[in-house]
């Protein structure tokens, strides 16, 4: 059983490793990016500044280590995880707008609505989108059945099940007391949407079967609630250097933690990345890179707090 980041699970090998997977990843999403018609340079740049935006390249990382984990064909993989990272990228632009959550600054860098205007960040988000499900549709080296449940699973996480879902319960109903089951859910929609999707397609581009993708699906629920919560616990950070984006957008908003507070938000935070190395196991086995790709997210995300920091023993040990 994983035992988090106990031991060598954080190596400089691994370290290595995840890196110059991030940098595969990089280079081959720039060259994948959508580009504007000559001429319409504010659209061609805002695209670039969306999809391009440096980041930790979360969602295809996982795409590509499920993939390697199975057997399955890396580049395939590569280009199916940059697809998800498109639209990851145009969800945070839509995301941003003054008539969604109204932040002026995304990864460090004024949000693209803030830089090029809402109509033109409304259009690059279309732009990314539709680059995204063009990548997943023309996948070079994979099989016809396998680009086609790849686009079903993207189009399934985007939509009315799924981030558009999420959006919308977030912007309806988070001004509203809410109890934490119902919060849960909606986090569930808005970040986990899109780490199941990531996740399954890694697990279809190596031809896993039926119980390896549902096991795989478990953890991305996990994972996503953990992220979401952390995201949340973030949000209160008075320094905004730490996310790369505006924080106290939460405030007047329900979350679990204005429900449950600081200090059990960290506490479940633990249980759900436990539960999450749980179901990599299962499904990828305790050798995965996966696990140490969790941990350094949380290892090096998570709030310092006295009595409630997630220490290396603890992530995973569960």
């Amino acid at each position: 059983m994983h035992a988090g980041i106990v031991g060598d699970a954080m190596t400089p090998d691994l370290k290595r490793s995840l890196a110059a997977q991030r940098e595969v990843i990089d280079e081959r999403l720039a060259r994948l990016v959508p580009r504007a018609l000559p001429g319409q340079t504010a659209l061609d740049e805002a695209i670039a500044a969306s999809v391009l935006a440096p980041g930790k390249r979360l969602r295809p990382m996982m795409t590509v280590l499920v993939a390697m984990d199975l057997g399955g064909d890396v580049d395939v993989a590569v280009d199916a995880g940059c697809a998800i990272e498109m639209v990851h990228a145009a969800s945070l632009t839509l995301d941003d707008l003054p008539s969604m959550d109204d932040a002026s600054l995304r990864r460090g860098r004024p949000a693209v609505h803030a830089a090029y205007g809402e109509d033109v960040a409304i259009l690059a988000a279309i732009a990314a989108l539709s680059g995204a499900f063009e990548t997943l549709a023309k996948l070079s080296g994979a099989s016809d059945a396998v680009r086609s449940q790849s686009v079903v699973i993207l189009t399934r996480a985007v939509g009315v099940s799924g981030l558009v879902a999420g959006q919308l319960a977030d912007l309806r109903d988070g001004a509203h007391q809410r109890d934490v089951t119902d919060i849960a859910a909606t986090n569930s929609l808005k970040t986990g949407s899109l780490f199941s999707a990531a996740v399954e397609i890694g697990a279809v581009v190596a031809g896993a079967d039926h119980g390896v993708r549902i096991a795989l699906r478990n953890f991305a629920t996990e994972l996503g609630h953990a992220f979401q919560l952390l995201d949340d616990l973030l949000d209160q950070d008075a320094n905004a250097g730490r996310t790369g984006k505006d924080v106290g957008k939460d405030i007047g908003k329900s979350t679990i933690g204005s429900v449950i507070g600081s200090e059990s938000v960290v506490g479940r935070i633990r249980a759900h990345v436990a539960r999450a190395h749980d179901f990599l196991n299962e499904s990828v086995g305790p050798k995965s890179l996966m696990h140490g790709c969790v941990d350094f997210i949380f290892q090096e995300a998570m709030p310092v707090t006295e009595g409630s920091s997630l220490r290396q023993q603890d992530v995973g040990a569960q």
